[in-house]
C-alpha cells in the first residue's frame, strides 16, 4: 500500500473583474461564493467558489493562472445542469451538449476572461 495519497485538484483560474466573476460563477454556474481574500482593499482578489464537491479558486493575480485555460470537469447530471443554465438566460452565452466519439458528453461554457469550462460526463451504456 502506498503511503502516498491524493486529495483534490484545485484549478486555480485567473479573472480580472470580481463583480463579472461572481456574476457568472455564482448567478449563471450555481456556484457558491464561498470566500475571498486581499491583503488591502484596492489590491487583487483571490477567491474560492464551490458547487457540489467542486472547488474552483478565481484570481486576479498576475502569476496566479492564465487567461484562456481550459478546464475538464467530469460529473454526472449533465442534462440536469444544462436545464439549469437554460432557464437562468444568460445574455453572453447559450451553451448545448455535445456527444463526443470518445463516449463522452459535454457542456462547454467560457467566463468573461476566456477561461473555458467543460463539464463531461460519460455516455450512458445500453443494457
Amino acid at each position: 500500500m502506498s503511503a502516498i495519497s491524493l486529495d483534490v485538484a484545485i484549478p486555480v483560474l485567473r479573472v480580472f473583474d470580481p463583480a463579472k466573476a461572481r456574476e457568472f460563477y455564482c448567478d449563471l454556474l450555481g456556484f457558491t461564493w464561498d470566500w475571498e481574500h486581499r491583503f488591502e482593499p484596492d489590491l487583487p482578489i483571490f477567491a474560492q467558489v464551490s458547487r457540489a464537491g467542486l472547488l474552483l479558486f478565481l484570481s486576479e493575480h498576475h502569476g496566479d493562472g492564465t487567461p484562456g485555460s481550459l478546464v475538464m470537469l467530469r460529473m454526472r447530471g449533465l442534462d440536469a445542469m444544462h436545464a439549469e443554465l437554460s432557464a437562468r438566460r444568460y445574455r453572453n452565452a447559450r451553451p448545448g451538449i455535445e456527444e463526443r466519439p470518445w463516449g463522452w458528453r459535454d457542456l462547454s461554457v467560457t467566463d468573461p476572461f476566456g477561461n473555458r469550462l467543460v463539464f463531461t460526463e460519460p455516455v450512458a451504456e445500453d443494457g
